[in-house]
């Protein structure tokens, strides 16, 4: 990336991961949305989502006025500074060039939740709602404020389901990553639904568990489990081949609003207004550390009475080194795993949520007003043992690392209680 990132304790491997630590993310964009003609201003305007798809080629943007923006991405550095006459006419030329060129989505409603998948190619004599030449496609899930779940194709913006269940705001979607094609959402109405889309979109379960609002759901990169936040003080742990409850995560003093997996799906972290991050370990739901939000004075106005610290949105890099957190003090935070404060922030307006880029190097960040913002992140060079753990970890759980016969340490470093 660009700048911002300077290099502190030059030639320092921390065991895990040799980088340059970071000063502070550079903004590098801001987007912010047109208004539109037709809006009710009694709803809201904030970007409670964004999302990139799984290759890294698209960027959607739910920015609050019943439309949902598809950017290409990356963005180029020229069209970021450009004047709108002259990015009107870059468009052109790049459509002349047949490079892809942005989107518009009319969803009829105020959008909440966005979750990309990939929709494989069609078997021979099948027909494919989707992808009508037979080959693989991108598809956009987009939570609605009326309950609504519409799904969407990429290319060429052809609505493909409306998904009706859910009787509130669809808040939150996420889609197995193994393809299946299987979506859950999580909704006001206090409920999960799960949803097979390469059954014409059958409705496959409700879950039912939570007494508040549900807030966000995130299913586990092996798809085995599914977590899932609400306004309560603790989150709920599904089983996705079951649809039972595996278990409540209880350790938070108030609601808990945000939730992702690790990559290798052996650490779950969860964040609250209660300013605490917790990282647990999913399988056996024992806290492994608590990651403290505490406000830095000079961008903190303490004359209000709102707790300032209350977190957001917290997410995932991708290799699974790194934690980035948005809370209501106006900090993005980036946090290493093997230490309790955070290594980089920047102050930032009314943020809502947050997403890694894919291949790393880029945060995503969405705020109260509409906008999104991109920022710098630390490009990371995981160190040997930990690309060993994470491919161990890829397919063996707690429980299968605890009983191997390899030294009680080496266990310890596997399981992710010690760095």
């Amino acid at each position: 990336p660009r700048g911002g990132w300077e290099e502190r304790g030059a030639g320092r491997d921390r065991g895990n991961v040799s980088v340059r630590c970071a000063e502070e993310p550079v903004l590098l964009a801001e987007l912010k949305p047109g208004r539109p003609q037709r809006y009710d201003w009694k709803s809201s305007c904030e970007t409670w989502s964004v999302a990139f798809s799984p290759d890294g080629a698209w960027f959607a943007w739910s920015q609050g006025h019943c439309v949902v923006k598809l950017i290409p991405w990356p963005l180029e550095e020229a069209e970021l500074c450009m004047s709108s006459e002259r990015k009107s006419r870059g468009k052109a030329e790049a459509r002349s060039r047949g490079v892809a060129k942005e989107k518009t989505l009319e969803c009829g409603q105020i959008v909440w939740g966005l979750a990309f998948s990939a929709w494989p190619a069609a078997a021979e004599g099948e027909t494919d709602p989707a992808c009508t030449v037979g080959l693989p496609c991108l598809i956009l899930a987009t939570g609605l404020n009326d309950g609504q779940i519409k799904v969407w194709e990429v290319q060429t913006g052809h609505l493909l389901f409306s998904l009706l269940g859910h009787q509130d705001v669809v808040r939150d979607l996420s889609f197995a990553p193994n393809g299946s094609l299987i979506l859950v959402s999580a909704s006001r109405d206090k409920t999960l639904r799960v949803w097979d889309l390469s059954r014409d979109g059958r409705q496959v379960q409700v879950l039912s568990g939570h007494v508040q609002w549900v807030y966000c759901c995130s299913i586990s990169p092996d798809c085995s489990m599914l977590c899932s936040a609400a306004g309560e003080k603790s989150a709920l742990l599904w089983s996705m081949r079951s649809y039972t409850l595996i278990r409540r995560l209880e350790g938070h003093q108030s609601s808990v609003v945000s939730c992702d997996f690790s990559p290798d799906t052996a650490l779950l972290v969860t964040a609250s207004y209660d300013a605490c991050v917790i990282m647990w370990d999913p399988y056996t739901g024992e806290q492994l550390r608590t990651l403290r939000h505490v406000p830095l004075h000079s961008a903190v106005d303490y004359s209000s009475e709102v707790h300032t610290s209350s977190l957001r949105s917290v997410c995932f890099s991708p290799e699974g080194l790194y934690l980035a957190t948005v809370a209501d003090d106006r900090l993005l935070r980036i946090w290493a795993l093997e230490l309790r404060s955070p290594v980089a922030f920047a102050p930032m307006t009314n943020g809502l949520c947050c997403m890694y880029f894919p291949h790393g190097g880029f945060i995503a960040t969405g705020t109260r007003d509409g906008h999104v913002q991109f920022w710098t992140a630390p490009r990371v060079l995981s160190s040997l043992k930990h690309l060993c753990r994470k491919a161990l970890r890829t397919f063996l759980t707690t429980y299968q690392v605890l009983a191997l016969p390899i030294p009680r340490k080496l266990k310890e470093f596997l399981t992710y209680r010690t760095f």
